[in-house]
């Protein structure tokens, strides 16, 4: 269907008289809409294949955005404004089964692609850190939109069956990586349990943490709200923590072939927590400030897991651009676990220090 004709199906403000891509999306497309009044829209087609159940996704960020738009002063920048169909739904299926979405654009504002800085790596902790702030007291049940997302029990069993079926026929020359996942098992295993035993509790995560995820205003340059929400789950708030300083603290890039530019870079590490420390401080459990530093050993590895079964199975999950590729990625990250492993105390003081700091 015509995007123009698609829109129509929404309850704007105003007549929909364009449509325009935006982005190059790797998972859904996206199009900014402008009307004959003020206000401008995001239209997305939702991968549904991707996201298998698009209208449990969309109550997802409906859920959240709508407890945080009655905390924060001003509801339609600090946070997405989802807009519902004509018939009150919050997704269009179009005649060709594909699902659609659309939200208010939120003027004024710019992104940045990656965290180049530390005070740019702060900024990204002071989003999360509001993000999560602000749905502390959340308690509404999400669904699951991605199965078994940083579960590594879950992946375990992917693993297992992978090694079992070596599709690929590559396990033979890989003794030194299997033996690193193996190494670590019962380790990640364990932290793990502290989840589903309750000690680390449920929370609300976004779960793709990336600095061009949140919005940043205009005019002041700090960060104002986050944005591609279609991931948000229940899970550890440690998660995004993990997963952020994965990829803001790296010193290069996570497929960087050359072994010895990769390490932690603490400098970036500390301004990131600092920053979200100084937003989340208040509303973290004992149990979360005690194991807040090892959860980017935990996504890291869960990485290390991720791209090499991907390369045993023969590179069906991830984009490649040359045969070696996501052994390249598994081998670098390997490279970043054991910099962080060797860092893991100074990484600890830094976090005991600024959980002291007014």
């Amino acid at each position: 269907m015509d995007t123009l004709e698609i829109i129509r199906h929404f309850a704007l403000d105003g007549k929909a008289v364009g449509v325009k891509p935006l982005g190059d999306g790797f998972i859904n497309d996206t199009f900014v809409v402008s009307t004959d009044g003020p206000k401008r829209y995001i239209l997305q087609r939702k991968n549904k294949y991707v996201f298998p159940d698009v209208p449990a996704m969309m109550d997802n960020i409906v859920a959240v955005t709508e407890h945080i738009k009655k905390k924060v002063q001003d509801p339609l920048r600090e946070t997405l404004t989802v807009i519902p169909t004509l018939d009150g739904r919050y997704f269009f299926k179009d005649s060709d089964g594909e699902f659609w979405a659309v939200c208010l654009y939120i003027e004024d504002t710019v992104t940045h692609d990656v965290a180049s800085t530390p005070d740019m790596a702060r900024q990204g902790g002071l989003g999360i850190g509001r993000f999560q702030a602000l749905l502390s007291d959340f308690d509404t049940p999400l669904a699951e939109v991605i199965k078994g997302f940083h579960n590594i029990r879950w992946r375990f069993a992917q693993w297992d069956e992978a090694l079992r079926a070596d599709k690929a026929g590559r396990i033979g020359g890989l003794p030194e990586e299997i033996a690193f996942i193996e190494g670590r098992r019962e380790e990640m295993l364990s932290f793990w349990k502290l989840v589903e035993d309750g000690v680390l509790p449920m929370r609300v995560t976004h779960n793709d943490t990336k600095l061009s995820n949140f919005l940043f205003d205009k005019a002041t340059g700090k960060v104002l709200c986050a944005i591609d929400l279609d991931t948000v789950m229940s899970s550890t708030s440690l998660n995004d923590v993990g997963d952020a300083i994965r990829s803001y603290a790296n010193n290069t890039l996570e497929d960087d072939p050359d072994y010895s530019k990769v390490w932690i870079r603490l400098d970036m590490y500390e301004a990131y927590m600092d920053g979200y420390l100084s937003e989340r401080k208040a509303t973290l459990s004992a149990s979360e400030k005690e194991w807040l530093a090892f959860a980017p050993l935990y996504i890291t590895y869960e990485q290390v897991l991720r791209f090499l079964m991907d390369y045993i199975d023969g590179d069906v999950y991830y984009k490649i651009k040359y045969p070696e590729h996501n052994l390249v990625r598994t081998r670098s990250q390997m490279a970043l676990l054991r910099s962080m492993e060797d860092n893991y105390p100074e990484m600890r003081k830094i976090v005991a220090e600024l959980l002291e700091k007014e």
